[in-house]
């Protein structure tokens, strides 16, 4: 009898299915999409290499891959109560994730909530003046003349690191150690790279790594076990999209994000500072820091190279504009019209703890907002920018009135006698707009 070949799918089918699974699964990467569609259709025989293109081609006619969108959930049993009264979680849909409420009407000028962050990585300007030991190494409080120099304590001889006070350094505990230059120094060459690479997502990742390291080491004790977990909880709820999805789909310009050889070379230097130091004396140096291993789950969502992109996006996503990750800031959606603003009021703690203020009135049950974008650029440059990172188009009210104006004021040009290419570009956005409503585009 003849050998029947096994089928091989059409290319239309081929895309149909590796938009549904891209969909369904976001952060996964070319290689897991591949792998879960042969598993999907085990009768199928489709190649890595024609996987990616369907995707793709499927990016490019504009089939639904451009919906791949970040990713987050909920943190079980998060006690809001902690930070304010005034507020609380919802989950909205899919796409849009959390967010946060109001339980009570806020008035405008009302400090709703304050926050320390989950981990900082700050500004260069003030990382070089922690290297230099100018600046607290866990708050980021710069040192000024009349600091007490007596409050001011290294976390071992011959580190760098100096810290306001002995509260400060013993905080210092859950990420200094990993990163410090003597107590583990395999960390130096990451660090230094992320520093002349200027690229605060990785420092951010490092910090972050770090902690989780600290706290998720396996335990036979309940009370560490319990922290361990709430730990990771809070690590996989920060709103997710891979550094290579957001790059594949939603970059418009050339050489706005450090390339995939950057990646690569970074993930290299991030192992070999956290997983695999290439000297044997640095290699006992962090054994002595991390005496157990870790999870399955932690060690998984650390150390893969796929879990690595989907970390540096993570970052990218989450952090403050001053460098710090916060777990409820990290709950704030997007509007070109917000109605909270972020605040570093504290004066001892200015850079590291934020104050979340109301800009105007709030109604109960009325979603908080924060702006994601300079609010000062024109809606085309907004809408482009929150495009870049995976949110859409950005159909706030704002930028509903502000196209509409757009559009009548060049239609009105064009009715006294204006530029013909006026009239071009408005027919365009009308007929871009006809086919987002009938759902082309």
């Amino acid at each position: 009898m003849p050998v029947v070949a096994p089928p091989s799918p059409s290319d239309q089918d081929l895309r149909a299915a590796v938009v549904s699974l891209k969909s369904i699964h976001p952060t996964l990467g070319i290689a897991k999409i591949h792998a879960l569609l042969l598993e999907t259709h085990p009768d199928w025989i489709v190649s890595e290499k024609r996987t990616k293109k369907a995707l793709q081609t499927s990016k490019a006619s504009g089939s639904g891959v451009n919906n791949i969108f970040p990713s987050s959930k909920l943190i079980p049993n998060l006690d809001i109560s902690k930070y304010s009264t005034k507020i609380e979680v919802k989950h909205f849909n899919k796409k849009k994730g959390k967010g946060l409420v109001a339980k009570e009407k806020i008035l405008a000028g009302t400090p709703v909530w304050k926050e320390d962050p989950y981990v900082v990585a700050a500004e260069w300007e003030i990382y070089d003046l922690q290297q230099s030991g100018q600046a607290c190494s866990f708050c980021t409080t710069p040192f000024s003349s009349t600091t007490t120099t007596s409050l001011i304590t290294s976390c071992v001889a011959s580190c760098h690191a100096r810290f306001c006070n002995r509260l400060c350094r013993d905080r210092s505990a859950r990420t200094h150690p990993l990163l410090c230059p003597v107590q583990n120094p395999a960390s130096i060459p990451l660090l230094q790279w992320a520093r002349k690479a200027e690229w605060m997502a990785l420092h951010a990742l490092a910090c972050m790594t770090s902690r989780v390291m600290t706290l998720c080491q396996d335990s036979k004790d309940s009370k560490d076990a319990k922290v361990a977990e709430e730990e990771w909880r809070t690590v996989t709820s920060f709103a997710t999209l891979s550094i290579e999805d957001r790059a594949k789909y939603h970059f418009h310009k050339a050489g706005s994000q450090p390339d995939s050889d950057s990646w690569q070379e970074a993930f290299k230097l991030y192992m070999q500072a956290f997983r695999e130091p290439p000297a044997l004396q640095d290699q006992k140096k962090l054994a002595r820091l991390v005496k157990r291993p870790f999870r399955a789950d932690v060690s998984q969502g650390l150390f893969q190279y796929d879990a690595f992109l989907r970390n540096l996006g993570k970052m990218s996503l989450n952090l403050e504009a001053h460098g710090g990750l916060y777990v409820l800031h990290s709950h704030l959606n997007h509007s070109c019209k917000p109605n909270i603003s972020i605040r570093h009021l504290e004066q001892r703690t200015a850079l590291s703890r934020i104050t979340a203020i109301s800009m105007r009135d709030i109604e109960p049950g009325e979603e908080l907002f924060i702006t994601y974008v300079n609010p000062t650029m024109s809606v085309e440059q907004r809408r482009d920018e929150l495009e870049q990172w995976g949110f859409g188009r950005c159909e706030c009210a704002r930028c509903v009135k502000e196209e509409r104006e757009e559009i009548e004021a060049k239609s009105h040009v064009v009715g006294e006698g204006g530029d013909e290419d006026l009239l071009k570009f408005s027919q365009a956005d009308l007929e871009r707009e006809l086919k987002i409503g009938l759902g082309v585009m």
